[in-house]
């Protein structure tokens, strides 16, 4: 059972337009999210679901606190195939510690199987991490935060490592340069790595570079990318009930007054946009329940999950769009929520996976790779 009451979805849904208007952190949602308990782990479905209740009230704020929960989701997926390594994170989040993101680099489209970052081995196990991390969500407020580098101590054999800094690891610091089109409350500032020390008890795992079928890696591609797709899924979920409200309160001049639900034309866009949403909640929850239940579809995994993901962004942008066009000129003001959500949508377009990544991964999954 979610901890979202309807009381505490609409104070968040109260502050999203403040925060998006002073680009400001959600420190007021996070305290109250916090308080009641969601950043405690849970299975991967029911992670899936709350976000996306929670995006439709705040996008922001879900998209935000995805990063934690896609950590969560990451110890929970080793815990439950007999891996211990990353017990301590359920444990620290249980506790109420908040994990963030440090992984994307600028120019790096290998995302998780090659880095820009240097590591460097030191005594003891431990790694030092030199390099420049973007989009690093919750950067005002995360305590534990995920990152990765490439060793290459040995030139014929280098290697990804992968740790967490707590906030109070020397060598680190964020720039203040998150002022961007949408998902602002986010504040997803860039994190300046230099020679950080990561001990050896917070080295997460040590992968071959390039792509691996490493359970550690499932477990960061399979939420990341479902999660994602929840958060994209309750934005549309909301585009479509403010253009529900909005045909049903505006009347046509045209028509004698009649109420714009009317209009067979409007009808048809609110309609195509239900069509749409309905067909996006089915495969995010589906893939989400086999990740839980250990189902293994083998190769395909990244086939379903790059593709829930891009047809959610998709049919997301498409569903605002829809919202826009049968809300008439309002919807266009700076300080409407439709129009807030449509910069917010825009966001989805820049998470991995994106298109031709996904177009890759399945063209190579049914013809082989190109000769």
């Amino acid at each position: 059972m979610t901890v979202l009451t309807p009381e505490l979805l609409e104070r968040i849904h109260s502050r999203a337009a403040g925060y998006d208007r002073a680009n400001a952190f959600f420190s007021e949602d996070l305290v109250e999210l916090r308080a009641a308990g969601y950043l405690a782990p849970r299975s991967l479905l029911e992670a899936a679901r709350d976000q996306r209740l929670l995006a439709r009230f705040a996008p922001a704020t879900a998209l935000g606190i995805n990063m934690h929960l896609v950590w969560t989701g990451v110890a929970r997926v080793l815990a439950e195939r007999g891996i211990d390594t990353l017990d301590w994170v359920l444990r620290d989040a249980a506790a109420g510690e908040l994990f963030a993101f440090g992984n994307s680099e600028a120019g790096n489209d290998l995302v998780l199987f090659d880095s820009r970052t240097k590591a460097v081995p030191g005594p003891d196990g431990a790694y030092s991490f030199t390099g420049t991390k973007i989009f690093t969500s919750l950067s005002p407020a995360w305590t534990r935060l995920g990152i990765f580098g490439r060793d290459d101590s040995d030139p014929e054999n280098p290697k990804l490592v992968h740790g967490f800094l707590t906030r109070d690891s020397a060598g680190w610091s964020a720039k203040d340069d998150w002022d961007t089109l949408g998902m602002r409350a986010t504040q997803s500032q860039s994190t300046v790595l230099d020679g950080a020390v990561v001990p050896a008890e917070r080295i997460a795992r040590i992968l071959p570079v390039g792509p691996s079928p490493d359970p550690f890696i499932f477990g960061i591609f399979s939420n990341f990318l479902l999660l994602i797709s929840s958060v994209y899924a309750g934005i549309a979920d909301r585009a479509l009930e403010l253009a529900v409200a909005s045909v049903e309160s505006r009347t046509s001049l045209k028509n004698d007054g009649a109420a714009l639900s009317q209009d067979p034309d409007l009808r048809w866009q609110v309609a195509d946009a239900a069509i749409a949403v309905d067909s996006i909640g089915p495969s995010i929850d589906a893939l989400a329940a086999d990740v839980d239940n250990l189902v293994n579809h083998g190769a395909d995994w990244f086939r379903y999950l790059t593709g829930t993901k891009l047809r959610t962004i998709d049919t997301a942008r498409r569903v605002v769009d829809h919202a826009i066009k049968v809300s008439g000129g309002r919807a266009y003001s700076a300080d409407a929520e439709l129009a807030r959500l449509y910069r917010d949508v825009l966001a989805g377009l820049f998470h991995p996976s994106d298109a031709e990544s996904v177009h890759n991964t399945v063209a190579n999954a049914l013809l082989g790779p190109p000769a």
